[in-house]
Order: structure tokens, then sequence, then C-alpha cells
């Protein structure tokens, strides 16, 4: 595990070596044990080495063929020990035991292609091939290693994070038109990103540059075709695979534990991690103190159930943090910001479980693949709702309009669920879909940027939802969705922020439900036995009966976040408030103030529950004063505290 980075420069000259140090330090977060840097003419390639399978002998880059062919590679290649058995017969020799050194003589054995379709893990590597003067970029299957890149016809680097693109010269600047797809998501798809000039290499893609051009190819997707084995069949090949992915994700030669919040996903992992290991395992649960907000977050019982079942060390920790004082170093850390504040939690829970082990398994993922989401319920139901007569469902509507949109309040949050569902049934499916996931809706967009930076309307905005959508072509609605949320939220949000916030205190994240052999036995299984009945997660929770006690199982799902709505109205109002400003929104000069002063005062009233919209907004502005206004860490911090005292 590491952070790579280089450049490929077209007019001949050489990468200075200082250049690939200054890289390497903007995220030596990502490798504080190692560094390593190849030159050779035009080309510069590097790395920081968190170090965790070789601790003495997997130093990179790897060369071979005389300095003709040099690799840096960034995570962990999980089937290495059988394709490193079948290499050694081919003749190649091994210099260590690196997993990722199979990159390498996989190359050399099969060559790109076949190499790509043989890896199973989690990756972002660049090999330069000096044979033919070309450097290749690619990027795991489902995206959980990012990768950052710049071309501008002059020269092309890359890095791991986007703030090591810096030292090659780009200033940091805001890309308008990715605005509106920040606004509506709450973060920015692939390939787009906030900063002018720097794009994300999208999911199961390899670039390859050569002569001064850049081509971009895709080398993998998600099957569109459904099996039809029997409901016994598919519980067995959920479980093999299960089994099998877990236990290969487990090789590691340093200490090693699990996240466990006490839902299925993370306690499906520890399960099968108890099987394997050679001891108990270590698992590590976080919960918030405070009102009756924060509890609502605390699932620490249910963690504990877990842990008690299967003998782990377990480790808990109840927290109240300092919202002030984390958020300027976490927004740096993410590089782009998000209206996700599962990403405050992932940060408190990587660094609690960073004082013990190096790696950690993570149950991300199994939402997506096993129909977890309540959208997917949604999807489920809409079938049945539009089958009513016109006038039912006017009168349903009409009822849905005057329910409240508030959370936290069991009652409130199920009026807002029915809310959501019955005045987005009769939408198209796409729409349909929008509106599951937007943060703002599109009139609020419009509002908001009724007045850019530059006195006019962005006309190039992307439309990530509607290409993947297009890209998308399984036939069953909830199958589709995976789809679409593999090609958008999966990667560019759940996966960046995990990345990011645990290598931020240099922890290895693993997330073996998102296998790319299970994901694929996922999405060939039909919807109607993964959301059965109204029950979400159904053949998941079926194929677990014997392994995790029912209360488990069929608990009520609770996300992975923070209770952001309520701090907002409480510790965190004098500095929203501040940051959020009339004054403060117009001198920024992207949005309409009035705009953001009635999406606050809406919250604060409690007319609506706007969470994720000021996240999105208050989140936006201390990003834009740590890298547009070019304000340190120390400084933000500093000045934020001071409000919110």
């Amino acid at each position: 595990m590491c952070g790579i980075y280089g450049q490929l420069r077209f007019d001949g000259q050489t990468v200075p070596r200082e250049r690939l140090t200054a890289m390497g330090n903007a995220m030596i977060h990502r490798g504080p044990d190692d560094e390593g840097a190849f030159t050779d003419g035009p080309i510069g390639i590097g790395m920081r080495r968190l170090s965790i399978i070789d601790l003495n002998g997997g130093h990179q880059p790897f060369v071979a063929e005389a300095g003709k062919l040099a690799l840096v590679a960034n995570g962990e290649v999980y089937n290495f020990q059988a394709l490193r058995r079948e290499l050694e017969a081919a003749g190649h020799v091994f210099r260590s035991h690196s997993d990722c050194e199979t990159i390498l003589w996989g190359y050399l054995q099969w060559g790109l292609d076949t190499l790509l379709q043989k890896l199973n893990g989690m990756y972002a590597f660049a090999l330069w091939d000096g044979r033919s003067e070309q450097l290749i970029v690619a990027r795991d299957r489902i995206g959980i290693k990012p990768l950052y890149y710049h071309f501008d016809g002059k020269s092309f680097s890359f890095a791991s994070e986007a703030k090591s693109l810096f030292p090659v010269g780009i200033r940091p600047e805001l890309n308008k038109d990715a605005l509106p797809a920040y606004l509506s998501l709450g973060y920015v798809p692939a390939p787009q990103t906030l900063f002018a000039g720097i794009q994300k290499l999208p999911v199961a893609t390899v670039a390859i540059i050569k002569a001064g051009e850049l081509r971009l190819k895709n080398y993998w997707s998600i099957g569109s075709s459904l099996a039809t084995y029997s409901e016994n069949e598919w519980q067995e090949k959920v479980r093999a695979e299960l089994d099998r992915a877990i236990a290969m994700q487990m090789v590691a030669d340093v200490p090693l534990g699990a996240f466990l919040s006490g839902g299925i996903d993370s306690s499906a992992v520890v399960a099968y991690m108890a099987k394997h290991a050679s001891g108990p395992v270590k698992t590590y649960a976080i919960g918030f103190d405070g009102d009756a907000a924060s509890r609502y977050y605390n699932e620490l019982p249910y963690a504990r159930k877990v842990a008690e079942l299967f003998g782990t060390e377990h480790h808990e920790i109840l927290v109240k943090p300092d919202v002030a004082r984390l958020l300027p170093q976490l927004l740096w850390q993410l590089d782009e910001p998000m209206a996700d504040s599962a990403f405050l939690t992932t940060y408190l829970v990587s660094e609690f479980a960073r004082r013990d082990v190096t790696v950690i398994l993570s149950g991300v993922g199994g939402d997506e693949l096993f129909g977890g989401y309540r959208r997917y319920l949604g999807e489920h139901y809409a079938g049945r709702y539009q089958k009513l007569p016109a006038m039912a469902r006017s009168g349903l509507r009409a009822i849905a309009k005057r329910l409240p949109s508030d959370r936290h309040n069991r009652w409130l949050d199920l009026a807002r669920l029915a809310r959501g569902f019955i005045l987005s049934a009769d939408m198209p499916f796409e729409d349909r879909y929008r509106s599951y996931v937007q943060v703002f809706a599109p009139d609020a967009i419009s509002a908001l940027l009724a007045k850019d930076a530059g006195g006019h309307k962005s006309h190039n905005s992307r439309d990530p939802v509607h290409e993947a959508f297009a890209r998308a072509n399984n036939p069953d609605h909830i199958n589709r969705l995976l789809q679409v949320d593999a090609q958008t939220q999966l990667p560019d949000d759940l996966l960046l922020l995990t990345d990011k916030m645990s290598m931020a205190v240099s922890l290895e994240c693993r997330v073996p439900l998102l296998d790319h052999e299970l994901l694929e036995l996922a999405a060939s299984m039909p919807a109607s036995i993964k959301v059965r009945g109204g029950e979400l997660k159904s053949l998941l929770k079926k194929s677990l009966r014997g392994l995790l006690p029912d209360e488990i199982l069929y608990r009520k799902k609770r996300g992975f976040g923070a209770p952001m709505g309520a701090w907002l109205r409480g510790q965190l109002l004098p500095l929203m408030q501040q940051v959020l400003s009339a004054e403060t929104v117009a001198a920024r000069g992207l949005f309409d103030p009035a705009a953001v002063q009635r999406v606050m005062q809406e919250h604060l009233s409690q007319q609506a529950d706007h969470t994720d919209h000021l996240q999105a907004l208050l989140n936006l502005e201390l990003w834009c004063r740590l890298y547009l206004d070019g304000h340190s860490v120390e400084q933000v911090k500093e000045d934020l505290l001071k409000v919110a005292a």
C-alpha cells in the first residue's frame, strides 16, 4: 500500500528528482515507511510505501529488462501467490516476495490485456515501457484505489492524491463545470474533479500515453446476464464466495483487524475472518456520545454482541468530536469536498484502529451488491404503485406533500421516506434514481447558481448519472442500479472517503465484499431474490442464517454517518452562520447569498432537513479556503475555533 506519482514529459527534458520528491512529500501519510523513484530521460515515477507484505524486500520501483521496464503500484494483488507460481513456472525470477511484483512479470509474460484480466485486487499502478516508450497507468475494476492525472499536451502527470500534482506546476483553480454535479450528488464523479485541469481516472480503465497522445481504454464491466439457480444454490454460492474473498484478503505481514458496526456486512466479514484466523480477530467499533440525535448513531451494543459471539479482541470508542478542529484537516486529506458525514466517522474509527493494526477489513459494498439501500426498496414497490388507479395515486401524492421531511425521529423518518417514495414513484426510471440520491434538486441548483463567479451559468457541465445510465444495460431495474452505483457513488464517494480517511492515518483498508468475482455473482442474481416481499438483502440474510443471529440480520439499518444535522443546530451553529454568512457567500461569488440563507433558515427552524445541503455548502467553502485561497490547515482551523468558541 502506498501513494504513487510521476510525470512523462513530451519535450524530451528530464523530470527533476526534486519534483518527484515534492510530489511524494505531499502525501507522505500514504507511505511513511519507504520511498523510491525511477527516472530515465523524460519519464519519472515514484512512490511512498506503507509496508504490508514483504516488509524488507518490497521496495519500489520494480525494474526489469536492463532498466527498460519500471513499475510503481499502490494497493494489493490478492491472488499474487497463484500468479507468482504461474510466472515462476514460465521462468521468471522474482527479487522479492511482494504481491505487486507480479504485475511487472505478468506484463512481460502475458501482455497488458491478459494481465489486467488476471489481476484480483485493489490497485492503481504506473508502468513505464521504455522499449516502446509508452507509459501505462491503470486503476482497479471497482475504483477502490484513486488515481488523478493532468494532461495538457506538453506532459502527463499522475498521482494517488490530487494535491501531489501541484508540484508539477498546476495551480489549484476551481472547475466551475463540475459544480452542478457536486451540488446534485454531494461529490464529483470521475472523470471530473473540482480542480480545473485535474481528472480522475475512471474505474476499470487503463491509460496509455505515447508520443504525446493519451488513450483511455475500459477493460472490464459488470455483466448483465441473470443466472437461474435455485434459492438454496444461490445461498451456497454466496457463502462460498464470501469465504473465498475474505480469506484471500487476510494475507498480510503486519497486524490486521476489522471494522465492526454490528450491521450485516461488517458482521459477516468478522464471522469469516474468525473462521480463518489463527487467533482472536481484532475488531473496532465507534459510537457518538451526547444528546439523543448523537446516540441515534451509536451501534456499540450490536457490535459488542457480534464480538462476543466470535470471541474477538474487541475495542470500542465513544466520541464527542471537536468537529471545528477536525474539518480543515479532513477536507485537506480528501482533496475534494463531499456532503457525506461518513468521512468523519471513518477517520475517527481509522485513527482508533491504527493504534494496534496496519490493515483493516471493512464491510463497504454489501448494500450495493445485495440490495441494501432504501432506493432499491423503492424500485421494488414502484411497480406496484404504478398499477394503482390514477385517482388513488393523485390522492397519495397530495398527502405526501404534507408529510414532514425531517429525520432522526422514528416517525418523522418514516414520514420522510414515505414522502420521498410517493413523490418519485411516477417519475421515469432515471429521474426516480436521481431523486433517491440527489442532494440539491435541479431547481435548487439553478437558484444557487443564478450568479456564478463569472456572472453567467455554466453550459459545459457533464451529467455523470445520465452517462452511467447510458452504459448500464441490465434489464433488471435493481441490478441496473448496481451498475450505476458502481460507476458513481461507490468509487467516488464511499470508496474515495474510505481510502482517503484510512490512509490519512497510514491504515490500509480492504473491502472484501467488493471482490470482483463476488460482485459479478451478485450482478447475476435476480432482484426478486435480493429484495423479496419488501425485505432488503433477503438472499444475503438467508445465506447468513446460522452464522449470524437474527438480532443482527433483521435489525433496523443505520448508515455509517455522524449526527451532522443536530450539530449544525447546536455546537456547529456559530461556525455555520459565519462560514455561510451572506457576506462570505457574496465574497466567494459562486452562489446567490439569499438562496443560501433560505436553506440555512429552513434547517434551523426545522421546516426541512437540509443537513446534506448545508454540509455540501459548508465543506465547499472550507475547501475553497484551503486550496483556492492557499490558507494552511492550521490557519483555517484557528479561524474556525475562534468562531466556535
